[in-house]
C-alpha cells in the first residue's frame, strides 16, 4: 500500500503484530491475551478450526508471554480494551 501523509497504511484485515503481555479469562471461561497495544484478542483451542494446545496450560500461556498475534483493533485504530 502506498503511505499517505507518511501515516503507517495497514490492511485492516492482516493487522500489526503486538506482543502478549497477559492472559485472563473472560466471563464463559475462554482465554484471552492481553496485547502490548491495550487491546484483547480471544486464544482458543479449538480444533480444527484454532489448533493452540499450549493455551490449555499455564505453563503453555507463560511460554507465550512475548510472543505477537495480529490486531486487527491496532490496524482498524480502535481504543484500547477494558479488562474484564
Amino acid at each position: 500500500m502506498v503511505a499517505r501523509n507518511f501515516e503507517e497504511q495497514v490492511d485492516p484485515m492482516n493487522g500489526i503484530e503486538r506482543k502478549i503481555v497477559e492472559f485472563h479469562q473472560d466471563a464463559e471461561s475462554h482465554w484471552v491475551a492481553q496485547l502490548e497495544c491495550g487491546h484483547n484478542q480471544h486464544v482458543r483451542h479449538s480444533p480444527p478450526w484454532f489448533n493452540r494446545p499450549w493455551v490449555t496450560t499455564v505453563e503453555g500461556r507463560n511460554n507465550a508471554l512475548g510472543e505477537k498475534l495480529s490486531c486487527v483493533k491496532c490496524a482498524e485504530r480502535a481504543p484500547p480494551d477494558r479488562c474484564q
